[in-house]
């Protein structure tokens, strides 16, 4: 029976699921620190992960390793050229999450223009005595303009939404959309810094690559309206951090909701000192019924790239597909 390791808690379920066909090391505890993954990768045909590094070192002391399943869409955990030259099958869960997430992006995007966490920190505090007109003054969401950089299915699930609140919707993505998709959202293509310039609230969907490293930096907030929101539920390093909890430190915009962060679970210690920031442990996945989904798929890509199960040789989400069939190396 071949051998896997699950690297984080996830449902007893599927871990039952996956026992049907392996030999299943399943770590319960926190993340594995590198050394100890490697160690109990030694052994392994397979991988459940969900975040943790798989670097060229970990792949080179794993030698029997032939697919990771990663729970989750992004996969910068991957060293893909390492996958690639070791022909390790990566795969990811996509889809899965799309509506769950804009849910939770629209959710903090309106909890920083609204001010809920200022407000409910104000009151837990003891400090609300009278009402006065200009209590927690903040940008409208209905009607203003939206714009979406990364226009993938999770920016295309937010611009829906958008449609409801009758708001106008531009975006920002390496290419430009389909017509047909920017005549359904009824959104218009913008270059980042227009974007930037014109949008009230600004909401990050895009993958994180070398290239995206600090998309938003202290030039680009520089172009922001003052009145404008930042959301962020794409992923840790889009945003420079630093630049971030200074521009809303000196109100150069007037709010932001984060969901990912630089080296997470750390987060940056000035974006704990500012009060116009949502906060929150990237959970904008976190529904139950998403998550189960999501281990699921993953099992199930796992089970297929192990040549087992209905969908043998036939994992639903193969990050590099080009490796599949071929002997490790």
């Amino acid at each position: 029976m071949q051998k896997i390791l699950v690297a984080r808690p996830i449902f007893p379920d599927v871990i039952d699921r996956l026992k049907q066909y392996f030999d299943v090391d399943w770590h319960t505890g926190d993340a594995l620190p590198a050394d100890e993954l490697a160690r109990r990768l030694a052994d392994k045909d397979g991988a459940l992960t969900a975040g943790d590094p798989i670097t060229a070192a970990t792949l080179a002391a794993a030698p029997r390793l032939r697919a990771v399943a990663n729970m989750a869409v992004g996969y910068n955990n991957f060293d893909m050229a390492a996958f690639n030259a070791a022909n390790v099958l990566g795969t990811n869960t996509p889809d899965v999450l799309n509506e769950t997430t804009a849910d939770f992006g629209w959710a903090l995007m309106m909890a920083a223009a609204r001010r809920i966490a200022e407000a409910e920190h104000f009151l837990r505090a003891g400090k609300w005595g009278k009402w006065s007109y200009d209590m927690f003054l903040g940008p409208d969401v209905y009607g203003s303009t939206l714009g979406i950089v990364g226009m993938g299915r999770i920016g295309q699930a937010i611009a829906r939404r958008a449609q409801g609140f009758n708001m106008r919707v531009i975006y920002h993505n390496r290419s430009r959309v389909a017509p047909a998709i920017e005549a359904e959202l009824n959104a218009e293509y913008r270059t980042k810094e227009a974007l930037l310039r014109e949008a009230d609230h600004v909401v990050l969907v895009l993958p994180y690559t070398a290239e995206n490293h600090h998309t938003i930096g202290a030039a680009e907030l520089a172009l922001m309206k003052r009145s404008a929101t930042l959301t962020n539920i794409a992923r840790g390093g889009i945003v420079d951090d630093a630049a971030l909890a200074g521009a809303l430190r000196e109100r150069r915009i007037a709010a932001a909701g984060l969901d990912v962060f630089e080296g997470e679970p750390k987060v940056h210690p000035a974006l704990l000192t500012v009060p116009n920031v949502v906060l929150t442990p990237h959970i904008a996945s976190a529904s139950e019924a998403t998550r189960r989904a999501m281990a699921n798929l993953a099992a199930d890509n796992l089970i297929a790239a192990l040549g087992e199960g209905p969908r043998a040789g036939r994992p639903p989400n193969p990050i590099n597909p080009d490796v599949m069939g071929k002997a490790r190396s």
